[in-house]
């Protein structure tokens, strides 16, 4: 760039043929003398080594030469003024480059430098030639710094030293030499050239925005220094960091055209605050819709309070997006469970708040809630320290009363938590290293449509993916790989969890997870969990088995299908609800579990692949379809595919409704159910009352509650042999043990048939 060619501006002075009444003796500002009326200065034509030239008596002590015209100082514009000079006769004195800094208002600009090094002339006739450099940024190599503030100088020179000595001087030139600082200057300004200091304490915010508005498409170089921003700073040109720069917590750094991680760490000199600052930017920026990380790896020596990193805000309901890279948990950072004992007070009629809490000022938002009668994942949602509460983010089943609570906040790489709503906000294509001494990703306390999606989350030291509140609402979690730090554990010892959610209308989709204590932990109702594979087995023969998915409300609503089930189970509980004994409501309801792959391997014999725990006494089935799915068991039988844990309770036979247990296979089962079930019976004396066991086919060895069909197969006969064509009649719920089904004839009769049972009454 040469602003005579670019912009036509005028850098040069007049020669001093032109006349010497364009040269002050003075400051070069209008109405200082000139040397048009001097008798110490005039204009020499006929120099052999300059041709024309200003032949100079000097007579002061500083005597001045300065050009009369306004050479403008444009910021990014560095001018170099050049002399050539040599000593004619008497005393030696010495040049110096000189000139006079102008503010728009032709005063002068306070505390600049204003000369060059002077320079001893010590022959006479030698030609000398001396040059200094002016410019607005302060950069090495640039003689007269003059800040943002200069409007245009006045240039010349000075003679120091002893008078009555006579010197000749060539024409002064002035040039643009800004390429001497920019390799392409072209495309490229300097925040130095705007006025940025860049010693890491003066406010260099105006600085770069004047930089910014006067890029015009151009890149805006931030060279190696640290410059400090005391407010927010947006970037529309391009940017490229050499140095770096810091800011308060609350300002923002945007940098739209270079909107990634990989520029946030080379503009703050520090990956962990990077991304801190990043994401800050990418909520506080309409323009763009996702944080790319570049591929890169963040190591983070702590949990990202990732409301904290964004403190104007504890409410973000747009989409965004972060994606590709990697995170990870430096072993040595501060990870340390916070683990608090207290005593506090649990009623049922109050279901989700624990009242009268000892300590609760330092019991986290977040903490895990475990103690006698807390089912799994029960986490403080918030608190009133007034009053003494914490807001839990479910019922407790059997917790009445005043008891102590253990209060576990785990750490998390990403932690929403401090946000009131988090909407729409995508994790894709990330990897939570979490090494051991983390956990991987804590949602707000409420929120929608939140996705993690093509990410890997692996060794989580507690937990994968915790929702504390409502933040789950509709959440997605898609081909995502859980990968667990306590493969080598028998199942016994496990304590992660990969996923727990507390809304509803989550999908869990095409997932994989390696031996969690549980793959999900879902409460809430109307989820979609498709496509999952997730094993939990070890290798200890006969071991126990964990659930892979724990259904926690009676009330689910929920469709599995297509999963791959290995060494894992599916519990359906109640656990959620505070009063857990059956009073109203639908009970265990509407569940579909089709198409899945359930194996297993040197299980227990006990072991089922469906499993019906209810919490309090008096609950039924209403609403349960199995169907279409692949029950095998490997390296030793297990006793039934389903099966009721009556640890707590036994469930209400007399009142399953809407149950369709059917088209599944088994293989290595001791016993195959259905339901419907088909029987065929065969009476070989002739009796009025057929008793028909309905023996272990049913499913959960329920009851025949109705029956469906009698087919007789090839007719019955009486005692004398004589085709009875009468329609018999049924008696359901028959026997000691409502096992058995009766059919009764119009006689004695003998013969073969077919009956039909279930274990639901479907009749309204």
């Amino acid at each position: 760039m040469n602003k005579a060619i670019t912009d036509g501006i005028q850098l040069t002075p007049a020669p001093y043929a032109d006349g010497l009444d364009q040269y002050s003796s003075g400051n070069g500002t209008p109405g200082t003398p000139t040397y048009a009326s001097s008798a110490n200065g005039v204009f020499a034509p006929n120099d052999e080594d300059f041709g024309g030239a200003l032949e100079l008596l000097k007579t002061e002590s500083t005597q001045r030469v300065r050009y009369k015209g306004e050479t403008p100082i444009l910021p990014g514009c560095y001018l170099q003024i050049k002399i050539r000079v040599k000593a004619i006769s008497g005393s030696l004195p010495s040049v110096r480059i000189a000139s006079y800094a102008a503010l728009s208002n032709g005063n002068p600009v306070p505390g600049v430098t204003t000369t060059g090094d002077p320079v001893a002339l010590t022959t006479y006739g030698q030609v000398v030639e001396l040059s200094a450099i002016v410019g607005v940024g302060n950069r090495t190599g640039v003689d007269m710094v003059w800040g943002i503030n200069a409007d245009y100088g006045h240039f010349g020179f000075d003679l120091l030293g002893p008078n009555g000595g006579i010197v000749r001087v060539d024409d002064i030139e002035i040039t643009d030499v800004s390429s001497f600082f920019l390799g392409d200057v072209v495309s490229t300004i300097d925040v130095k050239d705007y006025g940025a200091v860049g010693d890491g304490t003066t406010d260099d915010t105006a600085a770069f925005e004047r930089a910014n508005s006067n890029a015009n498409g151009r890149t805006v170089l931030i060279p190696e220094c640290t410059f400090r921003l005391n407010g927010d700073v947006t970037f529309d040109a391009p940017t490229k960091f050499t140095g770096t720069v810091s800011m308060p917590v609350g300002a923002v750094l945007l940098l739209r055209r270079n909107f990634d991680l990989p520029n946030y760490i080379e503009a703050f000199g520090d990956e962990e605050l990077a991304f801190r600052k990043a994401f800050q930017a990418l909520l506080n920026n309409s323009d763009h819709e996702s944080l790319d990380l570049g591929g890169r790896k963040v190591a983070l020596t702590g949990p990202v309070d990732m409301q904290a990193a964004v403190p104007d805000r504890n409410r973000y309901q747009t989409r965004r997006a972060i994606h590709n890279g990697q995170l990870i948990a430096l072993a040595d950072g501060n990870w340390d469970t916070t683990t608090i004992v207290a005593q506090a007070t649990y009623s049922a009629s109050n279901a989700r708040t624990l009242t009268g809490v000892a300590n609760v000022a330092n019991i986290p938002i977040g903490s895990h809630v475990s103690g006698p009668g807390v089912g799994r994942e029960i986490y403080v949602r918030d608190k009133n320290v007034a009053r003494g509460e914490l807001t839990l983010n479910g019922p407790l089943y059997d917790a009445e009363g005043t008891q102590n609570f253990t209060f576990r906040r785990y750490k998390y790489l990403l932690d929403f938590s401090g946000f009131e709503v988090v909407s729409k906000f995508i994790l894709h294509n990330i990897e939570f290293q979490c090494q051991e001494v983390c956990s991987a990703i804590m949602l707000a306390g409420a929120g929608t449509i939140f996705t993690v999606r093509d990410c890997f989350i692996t060794t989580p030291k507690d937990r994968g993916i915790t929702s504390m509140g409502g933040g789950c609402q509709g959440m997605f979690v898609e081909r995502c790989q859980f990968l667990s730090a306590e493969e080598d554990l028998p199942v016994s010892d496990r304590k992660t969890i990969a996923i727990n959610v507390n809304a509803n209308d989550t999908k869990i989709r095409n997932c994989r997870a390696t031996r969690f204590l549980h793959f999900l932990v879902a409460s809430g109702s109307n989820h979609l969990i498709s496509g999952n594979h997730f094993f939990q087995g070890d290798p200890l023969e006969g071991g126990p088995r964990s659930a892979g998915i724990v259904l926690a409300e009676a009330y689910s609503s929920c469709i599995v299908t297509g999963n791959y089930c290995d060494n894992a189970y599916l519990e359906w509980t109640n656990e959620r609800d505070a009063a857990p004994a059956f009073t109203s409501g639908f009970s265990f309801s509407a569940l579909e579990v089709s198409s899945n792959i359930f194996l297993s391997g040197e299980a227990a014999s006990s072991f089922s692949y469906i499993v019906v725990k209810p919490y309090g006494a008096g609950h039924f089935i209403n609403g349960l379809n199995v169907a279409g799915n692949r029950f095998r068991s490997i390296n030793g039988y297990i006793e039934r595919a389903e099966r009721i844990d009556t640890s707590l309770a036994d469930l209400n036979y007399t009142r399953f409704r809407n149950i369709r247990f059917e088209g599944n296979s088994f293989h290595g089962i001791g016993q195959s159910v259905a339901s419907p079930l088909l029987l065929e019976f065969s009476q070989n004396t002739p009796q009025q009352t057929w008793v028909v066991p309905t023996g272990p086919g049913l499913p959960f060895s329920a009851r025949s509650l109705s029956v469906d069909a009698v087919v007789v197969r090839g007719g019955v006969r009486n005692a004398a042999n004589v085709t009875n064509f009468d329609t018999p009649y049924i008696r359901a719920q028959q026997g000691p043990d409502s096992d058995q089904v009766h059919v009764i004839w119009s006689e004695a009769v003998s013969g073969k048939i077919g009956v039909t049972v279930r274990i639901d009454n479907d009749v309204v």
